[in-house]
């Protein structure tokens, strides 16, 4: 048994807007604090009409604010486009609102294309280079400041907020083992590289003040209804999204359809599963049957679920259907 947690990416349905995304957000955010599911993280994203968590930390204070229990956090900050002390100052502001409840998981890659990554940072070329430096200095703005320090997080001086590498190839499976770091992989939509980056990040990782042995988090898509068939229909919107991303056209998510073949090429199909191939579509026994499988193939201590489902009560209830199948699967946390 382990953890089970939500990864969301507050997504913008067709003819829906970021107000109802958000509002969306914190509903669900309280169904999982109820159900005992362990973490509920958002994810930056620029320049993307149909996910609304651009303002990482903003959205991140809206539900932590409207729960009570449920740990809240970053899956993940794109580190390098910010500066280290602009996000040890933000999450120092959460873990001072919200003692005890912040998580601060960090990446490498823009969260975005090119053009946007150009306008965020800037310093494009650099950026993504100094990234292992730059999560050393955010972790010295969490510690006790020293004597003589001539620039601190205020707040952050002292936090320790917990810090996670995320990743999609093996850079920060490496990194975190070398930082003794917990490790999260974006398994639910870059899976060519999960097995290998897996082992050679428990092969590889040194204790640290925070961490004494390996944590591993694996992430997976999930579309749990009543039936097989309504299960695998709810995915055909994250499939659609998928490929308009890969066509270069990104939009808001989709409603589902019934034929994925009337839109898809058989090539364009064989890239959108390959790339989503760690998801789960169906009802409650092939859920729990797919989670079981994955859960011990990976030898995981965690376990991220994320649902880009249209429907708001189907994506609700997608989450109820798991935390009902899982049950001997899930490590519950304590609700107040």
């Amino acid at each position: 048994m382990i953890p089970f947690s939500v990864l969301d990416l507050s997504p913008i349905t067709q003819g829906s807007d970021a107000a109802t995304a958000f509002r969306n957000t914190l509903e669900l955010a309280r169904l999982a604090e109820r159900l005992g599911y362990r973490r509920y993280w958002l994810a930056e994203h620029h320049n993307m009409p149909g996910i609304a968590s651009a303002a990482t930390a903003v959205v991140i204070g809206h539900v932590a604010g409207g729960t009570r229990t449920i740990r809240v956090g970053a899956g993940g900050i794109m580190l390098p486009n910010h500066s280290p002390l602009v996000i040890a100052e933000q999450f120092g502001t959460l873990a001072s609102l919200y003692p005890g409840r912040i998580d601060l998981g960090l990446g490498r890659a823009p969260g975005t294309d090119q053009t946007t990554a150009r306008a965020l940072r800037r310093d494009i070329l650099h950026a993504s280079d100094r990234f292992p430096e730059d999560v050393a200095e955010l972790q010295q703005y969490f510690r006790p400041s020293r004597p003589g320090q001539a620039i601190r997080a205020i707040p952050g001086d002292g936090l320790e907020v917990p810090l996670w590498l995320l990743g999609s190839s093996l850079f920060g499976a490496q990194l975190a083992a070398m930082m003794g770091l917990p490790f999260a992989f974006a398994s639910h939509f870059a899976p060519d590289q999960l097995m290998t980056a897996i082992s050679l990040y428990r092969a590889n990782f040194r204790p640290s003040e925070t961490l004494d042995k390996p944590h591993v988090m694996v992430a997976a898509s999930v579309f749990a209804a009543d039936t097989d068939e309504e299960g695998r229909r709810l995915a055909t919107s994250l499939q659609q999204q998928f490929l308009n991303l890969r066509r270069g056209a990104p939009g808001q998510l989709p409603p589902p359809v019934d034929d994925m073949d009337a839109i898809w090429s058989p090539a364009e199909r064989l890239n959108v599963e390959r790339a989503l191939a760690c998801s789960v579509a169906g009802a409650p026994q092939t859920v729990r049957q797919g989670l079981a499988a994955f859960i011990a193939q990976t030898q995981a201590d965690e376990l991220m679920l994320t649902a880009q489902i249209y429907d708001h009560a189907a994506r609700m209830r997608s989450f109820e259907i798991v935390a009902d199948a899982c049950a001997d699967l899930m490590v519950r946390q304590e609700t107040v």
